[in-house]
């Protein structure tokens, strides 16, 4: 970028896609400042694990400076993936090649680390809620926290997930519920406290379903197993039953009796876990998701195009991240790098997302998935 004022960044969200955007930035000599509503870096578990592709995640890590570090805390075991019927009979067993690397796995909060690591002190401000972005189409651009500190800026990233305020201030687009919903159960120390778990899970994923309830179990790092208990069900499910989240004895009692006719061995996933459920409905983005080129805010990631989880989620974020700070370092105004981003990410995203238009329902399908492809990414 060769302008003679370096432009003021603002990057909204300290998830992988708001964090690879600074760090390929600041590689070129770039300053940002990413804003996050979290206290700190340790607020809030980051979820589970991610599969990180070599034809975009890993392309965007490489511009990063990151790749190897990468592979080095990457699971390349975790590209296993078993499909069992709700019998408990595997149907299908895949198991990586020696050296495999095309999708390893890597926990989210190991991967966050990473890149938290990489940037330059004092890049996140942590504790910074977003209100709202005001100010002129053309700049600069104002940004309103929830504790009253306003901030300017001549470029608005928003990297702040499905339910972006950045996303306000080009279009009015909001998630709907896909119809199908998550609950997440976790499992602690399986080899000695669910040694039979973690052989049914493998080193990788195993997956179940009967057309109505499906399941995905996942190995972690640390010894950890979560599962993805899948249902047809409306968002509020939960509520509507007349159970709260912390109802576990209720809402397991419910699962038992939805998941009655599977094997002993796969209800031991919905009656064996440790803690409280985890309830994660599943919401996508209307498809395609576009909006009309501004030349001070931008998105990226799901803040973009939230699409069920099928192996694009973060891989795209990581994607667009790379290509959007290589396009700033190489365009000489912030509204050309906007533009040549948008150029590309929109009508990559938009195909992606029709492609994924109400497949969440695939997720309970009882058809064999192409493992050379899918994954929780």
């Amino acid at each position: 970028m060769n302008t003679t004022t370096a432009p003021r960044i603002a990057v909204i969200g300290a998830g992988p896609g708001g964090l690879t955007c600074a760090r390929i930035l600041q590689r070129h000599g770039i300053a940002a400042a990413v804003y996050d509503r979290d206290a700190g870096p340790a607020t809030r578990d980051q979820g589970g694990t991610l599969d990180l592709h070599a034809d975009n995640g890993q392309i965007a890590l490489r511009e990063a400076g990151l790749l190897e570090e990468f592979f080095r805390l990457a699971r390349p075991e975790g590209q296993e993936m078993r499909q069992l019927d709700p019998a408990g009979t595997i149907l299908f067993h895949h198991v990586p090649e020696q050296g495999e690397r095309f999708k390893p796995e890597i926990d989210r909060g190991r991967l966050r680390d990473l890149l938290l690591d990489s940037l330059q002190p004092g890049t996140v401000r942590w504790g910074h809620t977003l209100r709202a972005v005001s100010g002129p189409g053309e700049g600069p651009r104002r940004l309103h926290f929830a504790d009253g500190t306003t901030i300017e800026a001549d470029l608005v990233i928003g990297a702040d997930g499905a339910w972006s305020k950045v996303r306000r201030a080009v279009s009015p687009a909001t998630p709907r519920h896909t119809g199908v919903s998550f609950l997440e159960a976790w499992f602690h120390d399986i080899t000695t406290r669910h040694p039979g778990i973690a052989e049914l899970v493998g080193q990788g994923g195993a997956a179940a379903a009967d057309g109505e309830r499906g399941l995905f179990a996942q190995r972690n790092s640390g010894d950890h197993i979560r599962v993805y208990l899948i249902q047809r069900v409306p968002a509020d499910w939960i509520t509507a039953g007349g159970l709260s989240i912390q109802a576990t004895d209720g809402i397991r009692a419910l699962l038992l009796e939805r998941y009655r006719d599977w094997s002993p061995s796969l209800r031991r996933l919905i009656t064996d876990n440790d803690g409280p459920y985890v309830d994660r409905p599943i919401f996508a983005l209307p498809a395609p998701h576009v909006w009309a080129h501004n030349p001070t805010v931008t998105l990226l990631g799901d803040a973009a195009h939230l699409m069920p989880p099928l192996g694009v989620g973060v891989n795209l974020a990581l994607l667009d991240a790379c290509e959007l700070a290589l396009a700033i370092a190489r365009h000489d105004t912030v509204e050309e790098a906007v533009r040549a981003y948008e150029q590309t990410m929109l009508p990559r995203s938009a195909e992606m997302a029709q492609l994924l238009d109400g497949a969440a329902d695939g997720l309970l399908s009882t058809e064999l998935p192409d493992f050379a492809t899918a994954g929780d990414g």
